[in-house]
């Protein structure tokens, strides 16, 4: 699976943007897809999950209620749509993928076989 990830951007605190992961080398169908983020001098971090049946989403802390993870199979699509956006929330964004990762395992970046070039987003305060 190849990823492709945009949309990001610079953008003032509480505004929103929508980023795409654009797959390419198979179906996303029963594909879990992930987001990753790392700030600059800070470590990669989970940033949100979906499962690879596309029932279950999963969030972390710092983001839930603010971010929503989707898919659009016939795309072959997935996105990424940040609201109300912090100046903490500035990094270098990276989706993921994987076609038989485990539930348990969405939140570690080691389990994920497929990742995207990341795309910046930069929040201003």
């Amino acid at each position: 699976v190849q990823l492709q990830a945009s949309g990001g951007g610079v953008v003032q605190a509480g505004e929103s943007l929508r980023l795409s992961c654009a797959a390419s080398g198979r179906t996303l169908r029963n594909v879990a897809m992930g987001w990753f983020r790392q700030a600059p001098g800070k470590e990669r971090e989970f940033v949100a999950a979906i499962s690879r049946t596309g029932g279950g989403t999963i969030y972390s802390n710092s983001v839930k209620g603010r971010f929503t993870i989707s898919r659009d199979i016939a795309k072959n699509t997935g996105y990424l749509q940040m609201n109300s956006l912090k100046p903490e929330d500035t990094a270098v964004y990276y989706c993921t993928a994987d076609v038989s990762i485990i539930t348990s395992s969405l939140r570690n970046d080691g389990a994920w076989d497929y990742w995207g070039q990341g795309t910046l987003v930069t929040v201003s305060s």
